[in-house]
């Protein structure tokens, strides 16, 4: 929604109190008008009712922070910028109460046609070039710089830290190697740094897709259906979390030739090794297993990458990384159990607190 002079504005989401969105306008595409959508969370903890056991896992939190003299310096307004990841997006509300309550600004970004982004007509999921993404993050950017000196009344530029799930981790971490100086820090929450099996795997599958990427790039490719991650996660199977069956379906977006291309450069990028400036967070679950069938085991596994290969990429981003192992956890750290999650919001606040700026 806009004013009467074409200024957006920030909307109730449908995530609820506390939880706004701001549609961000980009250049036009091939499938016409492109949007990207900012979420933002507004009201602090305290005057919200808090899931059954967060307030109890902050006040762990501040006494641990006590405990471990982290400074918690004054300074520009600590903004955190999280991306989800593929057929995907922003619904994690407990991580953005605790990063909330502890001392961030925390924003949401639902990438041009994913999520809240998603236009009728469009493509879902559709580019065949992950740097198209720098439009969005620009965008986003500028909001929140805009939107937090309105907040606070502080002329200074926030510091921010960016957090990214899956896809959106490698999106991240691309985007942060060509741009540096931009961010504080980069927290990848199991993100998807190369293809499941190995750089020759990859290599393969790059030259059987290069000819339908050229000629016919939207062409969807077909695959058996995996669907065990989301029964994990989805509270219409196994899982505690209710998903939105066209932003998040059970079978994923169909995968295209010209997507799969793009992903696969990007990954050949990681391989070849980043630059990032930036310190780098990498949370990963201590096991994976993959198979199409759901079973028990699936709800203490990473059922997506290889977690393996990942922590082997991740030490390769830049000079200053580090990869924290949670057992126990799924692909998506933060959908895990109650106690695997609680520790990874303590370890990413504690660690944000460490770089202030």
């Amino acid at each position: 929604m806009t004013t009467e002079l074409g200024v957006p504005v920030w909307q109730h989401d449908f995530l609820g109190g506390g939880f706004e969105a701001l549609e961000l306008e980009l250049p036009p595409d091939e499938e016409g008008p492109v949007c990207a959508t900012l979420v933002r969370h507004v009201r602090p903890l305290a005057t919200q009712t808090a899931p059954h056991g967060l307030l109890d896992a902050l006040t762990a939190f501040t006494r641990r922070r006590r405990r471990r003299d982290v400074p918690v310096t004054p300074g520009p307004p600590r903004v955190v910028l999280y991306l989800h990841g593929w057929a995907d997006y922003f619904m994690q509300t407990e991580l953005a109460e605790f990063l909330g309550a502890s001392g961030f600004h925390f924003y949401a970004l639902d990438l041009r046609k994913f999520g809240r982004s998603l236009r009728p007509g469009q493509t879902p999921g559709y580019t065949t070039d992950l740097s198209v993404y720098d439009e969005d993050l620009d965008a986003a950017l500028r909001a929140i710089q805009q939107d937090v000196a309105e907040l606070t009344g502080s002329a200074e530029v926030p510091t921010v830290h960016l957090l990214a799930h899956s896809l959106g981790g490698l999106i991240a971490a691309l985007w942060a190697d060509r741009n540096p100086g931009r961010i504080a820090t980069l927290t990848l929450n199991s993100p998807w740094l190369e293809l499941q099996g190995s750089s020759l795997i990859r290599s393969m599958a790059m030259r059987l897709v290069e000819p339908f990427a050229r000629t016919d790039p939207k062409r969807p490719f077909r695959f058996p259906e995996m669907p065990a991650y989301w029964e994990s996660v989805s509270n219409l199977a196994h899982g505690e979390w209710t998903l939105d069956p066209e932003w998040r379906p059970r079978a994923s977006f169909p995968i295209r030739a010209g997507w799969t291309k793009a992903v696969l450069a990007g990954h050949a990028a990681v391989e070849r090794k980043l630059n990032i400036d930036a310190p780098v967070l990498v949370l990963l679950s201590g096991r994976t297993r993959i198979q199409a069938e759901w079973t028990a085991e699936l709800m203490r596994v990473d059922a997506v990458i290889d977690v393996e290969q990942t922590a082997r990429r991740a030490l390769g981003l830049g000079r200053r990384t580090a990869v924290f192992r949670y057992p126990g956890a799924l692909h998506d750290v933060f959908l895990s159990r109650r106690t695997v999650r609680q520790q990874a919001y303590r370890d990413v606040a504690i660690w944000l607190a460490s770089y202030p700026d």
